[in-house]
């Protein structure tokens, strides 16, 4: 593992928010337009730019593929000058590709920094996920209760009852019997399209979003992503790796995991301090979309940092290039 104290998680910090705001803009053009493929091609480009004028020497960790399956950003990537602290890279340069090809809310840029060796190196495979936001004991839910009884545990813990609690899951058909056994509760269910990074985020302001907890399966390496936005912010998180295949299961090899069967908590997803950055793309709950108005564009920026638990929202507008 890397020294901790080499990282510069200040002086770095802005310098990543940089990175997430060139990428969503780098993608302003297309919202709307159809085209997923060039929309998260423009916010790769742009956000591969930006990185590489950064005093890092940083690793893609989590990245668009494997090396021979992305042209830019692949996980295991060198990013950055390569004259600053050793670091890892988590990101996802458009979180929601067809939410911005369909202009529907809630897509993101997101990227994520740590020392060398701290984010979980999440091979490309399904996560089952379980988050809430800060305040509660911990392992007041687990990933070994049915979902029946986190929404009742997490409305004992809140003091109110279950039909209180609104839950947030991906729509998909693997979450069916999810979404039912979740609404044997009384809870209520806010179901998202794509862009699970945010609904994690969700939880951490459940007094602005109204989502209390996020359950279902995604993508693993939107997990550390998430786990990172949540080391910065407060709260839980809980992530299972699921394998289909025995590719898949190779991949976790690779990637130095040697228990499949491991429950990975927020902390050892993310292990040392981290910094978090996300722009919104198109209109969000939790970040506001990209305007353009009168030949200028404005972006915002949420900035957060774990060591000092700060989290700054930046405004960002510039004449339209």
């Amino acid at each position: 593992m890397a020294d901790v104290t080499e990282f510069q998680d200040r002086l770095l910090s802005l310098g990543l928010a940089r990175v997430s705001e060139a990428a969503a803009l780098a993608s302003a053009k297309l919202i709307g337009r159809g085209d997923e493929k060039a929309a998260d091609q423009a916010a790769v480009n742009a956000m591969r730019d930006q990185l590489n004028l950064l005093d890092i020497s940083g690793v893609v960790v989590i990245g668009e593929g494997e090396r021979d399956e992305a042209p830019m950003l692949y996980i295991g990537e060198k990013v950055g000058t390569g004259n600053g602290p050793a670091v890892d890279i988590a990101l996802d340069p458009l979180e929601g590709t067809t939410l911005t090809a369909k202009d529907m809310p809630n897509a993101l840029t997101v990227i994520a920094m740590a020392p060398r060796g701290t984010l979980l190196h999440a091979p490309d495979v399904y996560m089952e996920k379980l988050a809430i936001g800060p305040g509660y004991a911990p392992h007041t839910v687990t990933l070994d209760m049915p979902a029946a009884a986190r929404v009742r545990a997490l409305a004992r813990a809140k003091g109110v009852a279950a039909d209180e609690i609104t839950v947030c899951i991906l729509e998909r058909d693997r979450h069916e019997a999810l979404i039912a056994e979740v609404r044997s509760t009384g809870a209520a269910i806010r179901l998202i399209t794509d862009g699970d990074v945010a609904g994690v985020i969700h939880c951490a302001e459940s007094e602005i979003t109204g989502i209390d907890m996020y359950m279902g399966s995604g993508g693993a390496p939107e997990g550390v992503l998430a786990a990172s936005a949540l080391k910065c912010m407060g709260g839980q998180i809980y992530g299972k790796l699921l394998f289909r295949n025995d590719d898949e299961k190779d991949r976790a090899y690779k990637a130095g995991i040697t228990d499949l069967n491991r429950i990975y908590t927020r902390d050892e997803m993310v292990t040392a301090d981290v910094i978090f950055a996300a722009t919104g793309v198109t209109q969000g709950s939790i970040l506001q979309g990209i305007k353009i108005e009168g030949g200028w564009v404005t972006t915002e920026t949420i900035l957060m940092r774990s060591k000092t638990g700060s989290v700054r929202r930046m405004i960002y507008k510039s004449p339209m290039k």
